[in-house]
């Protein structure tokens, strides 16, 4: 079978011919009017959605995305050229329509997952103990459930099967890596050392032991998950530090930072682990506590705005809206009152708070904007920044509040 190399033409006809919808599907501001009501207070906007009208919203911004990437339309602000089809940014993407694909009638969400993992051969990125090029085989899993049969998971397993046989035991502290697959050019990076790299990696390894019944993935996984915890968590504050550099960092009021985007991944990723450890199993219970911690702490510093601050703990009234972030502590949430984990009456109005939020960032073609550009700290972020990986997030956001 012939494979594009870009694989989203035909997926992106058929969203171009859908994508349009009712002027009702989402509040029709112009820029103005948009950074204007960033901060709005959500109340009615969160208390009138009903499932149907999330699905048609979380639909456009993926049709609008998947146009954009169609066209070759470059996200702003990337630093490094139109997003590596196998690497991190748009593995998030891929991963929040692995759970658009779940919830829609529209085939095209699966179509273009099948044709990605095509057109990459079902390869891991290149560098084989980095957790970040390990994220995309989490949309290929999925689409070995889906279609593609155990050739879509083959490569997957192959490259965990190497790291298993060579594990990578360097110390956690933060250090860079230099150009090179082995784990000994990685640095503390062929290890889970930021806290990134817990959304990335193990849900991939509890889905591929899963799929084959074998344990050996979901040990390595749970070892390194613990590990990685005990190093970057703050117990106090109930948070993840995004690396070892930020153990000491303070702002200037003197506040420790911890960056929306880092906790966010991590949270998420929590999400994602625990669905994928079976009912009964230990290190299952000790995260849905851990989830619970974060929780309780994520509701304590939402702002009234509905979103979370880039550092999460400066959440002052002018602190800028920040979609990504949102996207994922809005994701968790709204799965954790649906999965049982959280309380409804206490965490509901927070979750919808936060999907009211991320409503404001959609642009009237359906762009998501306020999505704070790469990087590994709190930053600046406008309302015409948008990327791959807060598009994931709104994804796993919208699926998970239709569920409530």
């Amino acid at each position: 079978m012939r494979v594009l190399l870009n694989t989203f033409s035909l997926v992106a006809m058929t969203a171009l011919a859908s994508a349009a919808l009712s002027a009702n599907d989402v509040p029709q501001e112009n820029g103005a009017q948009k950074r204007a009501t960033a901060t709005a207070e959500p109340v009615r906007e969160y208390q009138r959605l009903r499932s149907p009208e999330v699905m048609k919203v979380v639909e456009r911004v993926a049709d609008y995305q998947i146009t954009a990437m169609a066209a070759g339309l470059n996200p702003i602000k990337t630093g490094e050229g139109y997003p590596n089809p196998k690497g991190w940014v748009q593995a998030a993407l891929f991963i929040g329509l692995t759970e658009l694909a779940d919830r829609s009638a529209n085939l095209r969400y699966k179509q273009l997952i099948l044709q990605r993992g095509e057109a990459n051969q079902w390869k891991l990125a290149a560098r084989k103990y980095f957790a970040d090029d390990q994220a995309i085989g989490q949309s290929y899993l999925w689409a070995s459930r889906n279609g593609a049969g155990e050739v879509a998971a083959s490569e997957v397993k192959a490259e965990f099967d190497a790291i298993l046989s060579k594990p990578s035991t360097v110390a956690l502290e933060f250090t860079g890596h230099r150009e090179g697959t082995g784990f000994e050019a990685l640095g503390c990076q062929s290890r889970w050392c930021w806290s990134d790299a817990l959304f990335m990696a193990p849900p991939a390894w509890f889905e591929l032991s899963r799929q084959t019944g074998d344990p050996k993935y979901a040990e390595f996984a749970k070892k390194e998950f613990w590990a990685a915890t005990e190093y970057l968590f703050d117990n106090s504050e109930n948070l993840y530090f995004r690396d070892s550099r930020f153990f000491e960092r303070r702002d200037a009021a003197g506040r420790k930072v911890f960056w929306s985007r880092g906790v966010g991944w991590a949270f998420a990723g929590l999400a994602r682990m625990i669905d994928r450890l079976p009912e009964g199993d230990a290190d299952r219970a000790r995260m849905i506590v851990l989830f619970q911690r974060m929780a309780g702490k994520l509701k304590a510093i939402q702002k009234s705005d509905g979103y979370w601050a880039p550092s999460l703990l400066a959440n002052g009234p002018n602190t800028p809206a920040e979609s990504s972030g949102t996207g994922f502590y809005t994701y968790g949430l709204a799965w954790g009152i649906s999965r049982g984990f959280l309380d409804r009456g206490t965490y509901e109005a927070s979750a919808r708070k936060g999907w009211a939020a991320l409503l404001r960032a959609v642009h009237p073609d359906g762009k998501l904007g306020y999505v704070q550009p790469v990087s590994d700290r709190p930053d600046e972020v406008s309302y015409d920044d948008t990327q791959l990986y807060g598009v994931g997030a709104f994804l796993l956001a919208g699926t998970a509040i239709a569920e409530l």
